[in-house]
């Protein structure tokens, strides 16, 4: 599974836990973690998939990001997951050193940025 397939076909993982977003290395920078579905397979498990593929946590891939209003229509399908294992299996791709949480609001700050439904859904869930 590679993680830059074609934008139309990708799902990205929001994955959230206690006011911080989980971000994995993406050629050299930091990115949502995502992936492309397998067949007859849901955006939602294809997310909770991907994340436990790459970093050995247990999400579980509750609803989709509705995508700005006037944004790309062939960009990346977005899904919120809230995690359910505190600690990742050791069957992970990426190590520790590649996986990093990030409070929400320092998020919007990340190489490359994130998509608008996923800026937007962060800074409506941000603790104060």
């Amino acid at each position: 599974m590679a993680l830059e397939q074609a934008s139309e076909e990708l799902v990205d993982a929001v994955v959230v836990n206690d006011g911080q977003l989980l971000l994995v290395d993406v050629q050299g920078g930091w990115g949502l973690p995502s992936g492309v579905p397998e067949e007859a397979e849901t955006a939602q498990a294809t997310a909770a998939r991907v994340v436990y593929e790459l970093t050995g946590y247990l999400v579980d891939g509750s609803s989709l990001l509705q995508p700005e209003p006037g944004a790309a229509a062939d960009g990346p399908t977005a899904v919120v997951c809230h995690l359910l294992s505190q600690d990742p299996s050791g069957e992970a791709q990426l190590t520790a050193g590649q996986l990093r949480w990030v409070p929400f609001a320092e998020a919007a700050d990340i190489d490359g940025g994130l998509p608008a439904s996923v800026r937007t859904y962060l800074e409506g869930h941000t603790p104060v």
